[in-house]
């Protein structure tokens, strides 16, 4: 049975973050991506010194998602990697962001820029096995990720452990999380009229794929996700 066509609002909704509806074309870079970048970024500054303090005193506080040292990459350049190589629907990105939130609703748990990427790359893997029709295979978003392939499996099966395997989402919740990152956009155009605009993180034309390249793999640029 397909599901009911969303409401007027939903759908303006949906479009201004770059979801797509009804087999429409998926643009590049949906502005979800920079929503989510932003809205993750200001929970970590929140997070960040006060975590590092807590450790120093208290050890065995980290995961299997901590890296010894945060990625050399932004989150918005990370989100842009996983969008251009895995190819999965900008869907899967609210659905991300639900899941750390669901994650991070454990006991001692904060999102910080030590666990972040593994975080992200990890929800998103599971999104698209939950949502879209096709995907790849572990090894494949292992190289996407910047960790092997051996780390990807056990990331994976620690969030869905970790969130009891409880993938599902109800249409309002997931209405309610696209208007969380309406309401982060709001507030970083607030900040910016009354703070120096922030620099670009120099994305390029490159981080988009064409209807061409979408029917094989394309070339995985290397990188690294950090030692775990």
């Amino acid at each position: 049975m397909n599901s009911p066509a969303p409401a007027a609002a939903e759908v303006e909704l949906y479009s201004s973050l770059g979801l797509s509806w009804a087999g429409k074309e998926t643009p590049a870079a949906p502005r979800v991506l920079s929503l989510l970048s932003s809205f993750l970024e200001r929970a970590i500054q929140k997070n960040d010194k006060p975590i590092e303090e807590k450790n120093r005193e208290k050890k065995g506080s980290t995961t299997i998602f901590h890296g010894l040292r945060a990625p050399n990459l932004t989150i918005n350049s990370y989100l842009e990697r996983i969008f251009k190589y895995s190819r999965c629907s900008p869907s899967c990105f609210v659905l991300a962001e639900i899941y750390i939130d669901r994650f991070l609703q454990r006991p001692g748990s904060h999102l910080t820029s030590l666990n972040v990427h593994r975080l992200l790359m990890t929800s998103v893997v599971v999104a698209a096995k939950f949502i879209d029709d096709g995907f790849f295979n572990n090894a494949y978003y292992a190289k996407v990720g910047g960790v092997s392939t051996g780390e990807m499996n056990r990331l994976e099966m620690s969030l869905l452990f970790s969130l009891d395997f409880r993938l599902h989402v109800t249409v309002a919740a997931f209405d309610r999380h696209c208007r969380l990152l309406e309401t982060e956009a709001a507030a970083t155009a607030a900040l910016a009229a009354v703070e120096r605009p922030l620099s670009t993180c120099g994305l390029t034309a490159s981080a988009c794929v064409t209807k061409e390249e979408f029917q094989g793999k394309e070339a995985v640029r290397s990188f690294s996700c950090g030692a775990s």
